[in-house]
């Protein structure tokens, strides 16, 4: 009876040890998104006011101007490329990290991520004097006799500098899913006569498909929401999904249309989750 009387105690307790969680990410998450998306139909009034009416007229406006669709197919086909370049570049990085010996691994981690010990906007200043048109970059290219194009306030500079500042998420994504990983599988392979291109395609990329999304969904969710590094190195040239929210929020005032573009980024959240979710179940069957 004691211990029965116990476990219904524990169970009793359970409910109020999970309200002040439960509280707290309604206060600080659900509310919010709740109160920015009715937000989204109220009109915008000339000088930052906010009609007193629920409105459609912030949407149609949105639906019917081609800039704000080519705003949105802008900030999603720049994230992916840079999602891609980002894999492209960590990949083998996070690879020799995970095969390195033990006695330097942990060196090497640490040196992969300790950019994020330097804001980001520390960084993006640095790649405007790096990439500047008397930048370090550009002078390199001078002296070999290659007349560089420019490399600041456009889409080169945003894409070179997110890609440096999120290969860290990316790298420790892929160590993550790293640990399925076994070299004797490897080795079996090429026993049997598999070459290393086949080695690698049929075991040991399947085997870091998990890290592989990972990494990308963070990427992709934090390129689409990174505000500084477009905004500095674009230099205003370059219009994506947060640069567009903080003018319309900020410059014009406009906030149900910043809520609306805030809406939208979420529900970009919303489809890239949906479709990791989807692949990565695809393949732990195939893994299986």
């Amino acid at each position: 009876m004691s211990n029965g009387g116990t476990r219904m105690g524990g169970f009793g307790l359970l409910p109020l040890l999970v309200l002040p969680a439960v509280a707290v990410n309604l206060l600080v998450f659900l509310w919010p998104m709740v109160n920015l998306g009715s937000l989204s139909f109220r009109e915008g009034l000339p000088g930052g006011g906010i009609g007193a009416t629920f409105s459609l007229a912030t949407w149609v406006e949105l639906a019917g101007d081609s800039f704000f669709r080519e705003i949105l197919l802008r900030s999603i086909g720049m994230s992916l490329a840079i999602t891609l370049l980002a894999l492209l570049a960590a990949y083998p990085l996070a690879f020799f990290v995970h095969r390195a010996d033990p006695r330097w691994r942990s060196v090497l981690v640490v040196a992969c991520i300790s950019p994020l010990l330097i804001s980001a906007v520390v960084r993006t200043y640095g790649w405007l004097v790096i990439l500047g048109d008397r930048g370090f970059l550009p002078s390199i290219l001078r002296a070999v006799g290659v007349e560089p194009g420019r490399l600041v306030f456009n889409m080169t500079g945003v894409v070179i500098g997110l890609v440096e500042i999120l290969m860290p998420y990316m790298i420790l994504c892929l160590l993550a899913g790293f640990g399925k990983l076994n070299q004797t599988l490897e080795e079996a392979a090429a026993s049997l006569g598999a070459p290393p291109l086949t080695v690698f395609w049929r075991i040991v990329l399947p085997l870091t498909l998990p890290g592989i999304l990972l990494g990308c969904l963070l990427t992709f969710v934090l390129t689409i929401s990174s505000f500084i590094t477009p905004k500095l190195l674009g230099g205003g040239r370059v219009l994506l999904l947060a640069t567009e929210i903080y003018d319309q929020a900020i410059v014009t005032l406009n906030w149900p249309l910043a809520a609306a573009l805030s809406v939208i980024t979420l529900v970009v959240f919303g489809l890239a989750i949906l479709v990791y979710g989807r692949i990565a179940r695809a393949a732990e069957r195939a893994i299986a």
